[in-house]
């Protein structure tokens, strides 16, 4: 008999909400687990399902805002977005890329509709995660990893059955082109109708799934679907999803916890309320640097 790694719970993210004008996001985490620190390192996930929006000749998005000791990671499913930030860097993704901004010592960015999607209109489908820093690599120097997804780590499952990309980390020894801080393993799966692929993950990684497009069965009694979060409880098993749907597409966020208090109020997640204090003060004596770019 297989031994799975059993389902602590299965929730939804609550009722959508704009972040500028240009994100319909429900925020799953930390919403969903009632703290920051249940997915460690993985503290906060905003998902923008599936959403058209009319073409705009006004660019929809976020102005430029600051951020503190953590990094934000942006995973594009359709549409394109545009990064901008005060350090110098750019970058445009679309489908299957990500956008990786270690915030660290303190950073200023702005994300929006690139301006060609803006114009014609279309489907936007993302999430983005903040991804923690541990203590002595929250006050390191920004930067900023452009990830395309002709750079993910890829496996094809057997007979047509789906495939793996890989993110970052490692998965059956293909790796992932992110460069990290801490352990995890970040992957998108797909499956085709008759897919199946058995998941291991080490049962000390907090471990959740967010399906995106389809309807899949884990362990070989929970039916759940497009939306649906799937935490699993910290014990040793195999993960196996099979497909239920025709076409199948959902994320595995398995990352070792940063054990270490978490202060977080606004855009920046320390490990004290002092240090909190501080970042918005280095923020207004603008230590950050200028928002002029």
């Amino acid at each position: 008999m297989r031994n799975y790694r059993s389902i602590e719970k299965v929730f939804r993210g609550p009722e959508p909400h704009m972040v500028g004008d240009g994100f319909r996001v429900s925020q799953y985490l930390p919403a969903g687990t009632n703290g920051m620190q249940r997915l460690s390192p993985f503290i906060l996930l905003d998902y923008h399902a599936p959403y058209y929006y009319e073409p705009s000749e006004v660019v929809r998005g976020v102005g430029a805002h600051p951020h503190r000791g953590f990094e934000t990671v942006t995973i594009a499913y359709e549409g394109r977005i545009e990064h901008h930030d005060n350090k110098g860097n750019h970058g445009i993704i679309g489908t299957g890329d990500v956008q990786w901004m270690t915030a660290a010592s303190g950073i200023l960015h702005k994300e929006y509709h690139e301006k060609e999607f803006s114009k014609s209109g279309g489907v936007l489908h993302m999430i983005q995660l903040w991804v923690n820093l541990p203590k002595e690599k929250k006050r390191i120097e920004p930067k900023y990893q452009a990830l395309l997804k002709e750079d993910m780590g890829k496996i094809k499952l057997d007979d047509h059955q789906g495939e793996i990309s890989i993110i970052a980390g490692e998965v059956n020894g293909v790796k992932g082109p992110a460069s990290t801080f801490t352990k995890m393993n970040i992957y998108n799966v797909s499956l085709s109708s008759e897919g199946k692929v058995t998941l291991k993950e080490p049962s000390h990684f907090n471990t959740g799934i967010l399906v995106l497009k389809g309807e899949v069965k884990i362990n070989e009694d929970r039916v759940v679907k497009e939306g649906d979060f799937i935490l699993f409880d910290n014990v040793p098993g195999e993960i196996f999803v099979e497909s239920v749907a025709k076409d199948n597409l959902f994320v595995v966020l398995s990352g070792e916890p940063i054990d270490e208090p978490v202060a977080s109020y606004g855009p920046f997640v320390m490990n004290t309320t002092d240090e909190i204090y501080e970042a918005y003060e280095d923020f207004r004596n603008n230590k950050f640097g200028t928002e002029e770019f």
